[in-house]
């Protein structure tokens, strides 16, 4: 696919062409839609393989594969009255909307595929998710990290209800460094710590040779500093509460 579109240019859609274009020797060229003008205009002033139309169809016209990457309740307005032929492949990023309702929006015979590409794209190291499995844009996530087919669309929301989890997390880590400059660590030391921390941590991921749980117990050591703070504040009405919130996402994705 020599010809990428994108209909909305915010954080995700930034990061594809980030990823798509920065320090890549023949990128492909990128076509965006005047939707987020300030960043269309920012990245196409930034890489020369990248452009902004003047509107949606001249978008969908330039490419041969589409990505849809608008908020869901302005997804109606974005598609409205768009022509697209058989043989563009879409790409939706939009998070609760099902192939079959893009489908009927579209009106087109075009194959639809759903994506969660999430900020890593930018790096070339994001694990993507993608429901029903296509062969281009399997290949199209492969060259942006590594793409990971869903068995059908109800595992595809699952993993889409974990992404919620995200900023849960941020949250978590910007929660122990203002605990730890309300004990008198400057902020700004008290961030350093705890991002090089989680850096750190994170990094052991890579061993998938051992699950989570195994890691978790790695790093512990009975009656350790680890294990007390898992046990007294993660403790199972802790873990049940979180269940219960992600399965209330599920059920709005569902």
């Amino acid at each position: 696919m020599q010809h990428i579109g994108i209909i909305g240019v915010g954080e995700i859609g930034g990061a594809v062409v980030d990823g798509l274009s920065d320090g890549v020797e023949d990128p492909p060229r990128v076509h965006l839609s005047p939707r987020g003008a300030r960043a269309a205009a920012e990245l196409s002033g930034r890489y020369a393989n990248v452009e902004v139309c003047a509107g949606n169809q001249e978008v969908v016209d330039r490419s041969d594969l589409v990505i849809l990457a608008v908020r869901r309740p302005d997804v109606h307005d974005a598609l409205a009255g768009l022509r697209v032929d058989d043989g563009t492949v879409v790409v939706s990023v939009v998070a609760g909307v099902a192939v079959a309702d893009l489908r009927a929006i579209l009106g087109t015979g075009a194959p639809v595929v759903r994506a969660i590409p999430l900020p890593p794209v930018r790096e070339r190291r994001c694990v993507t998710v993608t429901y029903p499995s296509h062969p281009v844009v399997d290949a199209f996530f492969g060259r942006l990290g590594e793409a990971l087919p869903a068995a059908d669309e109800a595992a595809f929301n699952v993993m889409s209800a974990l992404t919620g989890t995200l900023t849960t997390h941020y949250a978590f880590l910007g929660t122990l460094a203002t605990w730890a400059a309300g004990h008198g660590i400057a902020p700004d030391e008290a961030e350093r710590y705890v991002r090089g921390l989680f850096q750190a941590a994170g990094r052991s991921l890579g061993d998938e040779t051992r699950s989570l749980q195994r890691l978790a117990a790695d790093h512990e050591t009975p009656n350790g500093l680890n294990e007390r703070v898992r046990t007294t504040w993660f403790d199972p009405g802790n873990a049940e509460a979180l269940t219960k919130v992600l399965d209330a996402v599920l059920g709005d994705l569902g």
